[in-house]
Order: structure tokens, then C-alpha cells, then sequence
């Protein structure tokens, strides 16, 4: 049995991605910041950890003594205007991390770390890959593209996996997100809802498919050293998703663009290129569409 230890277990894809590796035998270790009131099903040992203390972290890996990690844990909101514990959490959480991995006797076999795709920025249109020069943004963007640089002064003691995930979602995504907003709203049957620019086109995955593509990396020897995107390939604009949901739910939204929420020069499509991830796993182009990602968000009794 495989000892995997996964930061971030009790968030969004840390629910997700703990009961997989679980499911595949594995032995699932996650460190949270408390612990939660609900149980994480596939989690069999949590660990209270702050990442931004050292000491904390490096007792806590010493205790575990990974044989795989995935790094999920971090400061998700893009706006949010709390830039030290995003620079500390993302940054400085994620060297106290590697620095504690790298010093254990027997190093794990794999090291994933999930980045983003906010390192790419609003600078560029179209399909993105991997070599597609970064321009962050805001300071999400650039303590995830920082933590990347960060990793590579790790890349000789450490086997690393950088995944540079696109825009995904599921049940259980906080309502501070796009999709699960405009879920909620039809889920509560609201006559209105505030949106941003309506003609924009992006990328979405389903969180289901997301974990399974990290649990796969993790068994996957090529994928070592190696930064990845995660997404769909496929684009969609947000009138096409109001489209979708008012199909499912059979009724009409109001939609009130909000001068507010459109930004300034925004990219009209934006999209990734999954080639690279495709070729190291051939098998997983099968990908759940959005129609039924939404169907089950809007379906769902936990949503």
C-alpha cells in the first residue's frame, strides 16, 4: 500500500481526489488547517497543519513519510485582496512543503503541485500550451507562476509534477465561482442575476475528471518533471452556459450585465491545449461535457 499525502484535503478537489486514490489502494494522509466538521470519505489519517509555519509542516511530512504528494493546498480566490497570506500560503506554504519532502530519507516517487492557469494571464487568445509565454495578472496569477519558480530549484532532489489546471468545477464549488453562481441561482429559482461581459469564452472541465487525470499522473513515470495543462480543449462562451442551465432547469434567467464585473481588455476566448497531457495519458480523452457537469450541479441535493 501507498502512502500519499494530500495538502488541501478538505477543500474542492481534495473531496474528490482523496476517495480515488483511496479506491485505488492507496493510504490517503491529508493536511488541513482545522479540522473539519464533516468526515472526508477515502482521507484515512488528517493532519492539523499550518503550511506557513516550517516547523509545522516539516513534522507533519516526517510523521507521514510520503511514498506520493499532491500539493492541492492554497489561496484559490482570485480576488481576494488579502495579498500576504496569498504570498504566504502559496508561496512560502509551498517551500516549507518541498524544503520538508526533499529533506526525508527516502524521497516520494512522484511530487505533484497544482499551479494555474492564471499564469498565462489576459495577454494572449486562443489555444494555450505549455510553452505559451506566462502574464500574470493579478497576485493569484503571480504567486502561483512564482511557486513554479520556486519548484525548480527543487527539480534535482525532487520528482515534480506542475499541473496548470484551466477552469473546472462540480457540487461543493464555492458560489464565489462563475458556474456554481449561476447554479445557485436557478437552483433558488432567482429572477435576476448580475453578470459580467456575456460574450467571453472559456474553459471548463469537471472536478471529477481533474482528479482523475492527478490521480493518473501520480502513476504515470513520464509525467515526472514535466508541467501540464488540465483542461478541456473546448471553449465555451457564457451565453452558450446560461443556454445549457436554463435548458436543464427549464427556465428563463434575467440577466443583468454589470459594468462592475467586465474587465477592462478582456480575452475574448480562452482556451488550453491538451496535447501534451493527451499524449501521456491516451486513455483519458474520453472527458465528462459540460452539459452533464452542469445537469449534476443543478440536480444534486448537496449542491
Amino acid at each position: 500500500m501507498t502512502t500519499v499525502l494530500v495538502t488541501g484535503v478538505a477543500g474542492f478537489t481534495g473531496r474528490y481526489l482523496a476517495p480515488l486514490l483511496a479506491a485505488a489502494g492507496h493510504e490517503v494522509h491529508g493536511l488541513v488547517e482545522h479540522l473539519p466538521a464533516v468526515a472526508i470519505e477515502g482521507a484515512a489519517h488528517l493532519h492539523v497543519c499550518d503550511l506557513t509555519d516550517a516547523s509545522s509542516v516539516a513534522n507533519a511530512v516526517r510523521a507521514v513519510r510520503p511514498q506520493r504528494v499532491v500539493h492541492l493546498a492554497g489561496i484559490a480566490f482570485v480576488a481576494s485582496s488579502d495579498a500576504k497570506s496569498m504570498y504566504g500560503v502559496n508561496l512560502l506554504g509551498t517551500r516549507h512543503l518541498l524544503e520538508a519532502t526533499a529533506a526525508l530519507q527516502s524521497v516520494p516517487e512522484a511530487v505533484l503541485l497544482a499551479s494555474s492557469a492564471n499564469v498565462y494571464g489576459n495577454a494572449t487568445e486562443g489555444a494555450l500550451d505549455e510553452a505559451s509565454p506566462p502574464a500574470p495578472a493579478n497576485d493569484y496569477a503571480v504567486s502561483k507562476l512564482a511557486m513554479e519558480y520556486l519548484a525548480k530549484l527543487y527539480a534535482s532532489r525532487l520528482p515534480l509534477i506542475i499541473c496548470r489546471p484551466f477552469n473546472y468545477t462540480g457540487v461543493g464549488q464555492s458560489e464565489s465561482f462563475l458556474l456554481p453562481k449561476i447554479v445557485a441561482h436557478v437552483r433558488r429559482k432567482a429572477d435576476s442575476i448580475e453578470l459580467g461581459n456575456l460574450d467571453v469564452a472559456r474553459d471548463f472541465s469537471d472536478v471529477r475528471d481533474v482528479s482523475a487525470i492527478y490521480a493518473r499522473l501520480l502513476d504515470t513515470p513520464a509525467a515526472l518533471g514535466q508541467t501540464l495543462n488540465v483542461c478541456s480543449g473546448t471553449a465555451y462562451a457564457l451565453r452558450d452556459v446560461l443556454a445549457i442551465v436554463e435548458g436543464i432547469a427549464g427556465l428563463r434567467l434575467d440577466v443583468r450585465v454589470n459594468a462592475i464585473l467586465v474587465r477592462k481588455n478582456e480575452v475574448r476566448m480562452l482556451r488550453g491545449n491538451r496535447t501534451k497531457l493527451d499524449a501521456l495519458l491516451p486513455d483519458s480523452t474520453e472527458r465528462i461535457p459540460l452539459v452533464d457537469t452542469l445537469e449534476w450541479m443543478i440536480r444534486s441535493p448537496s449542491s
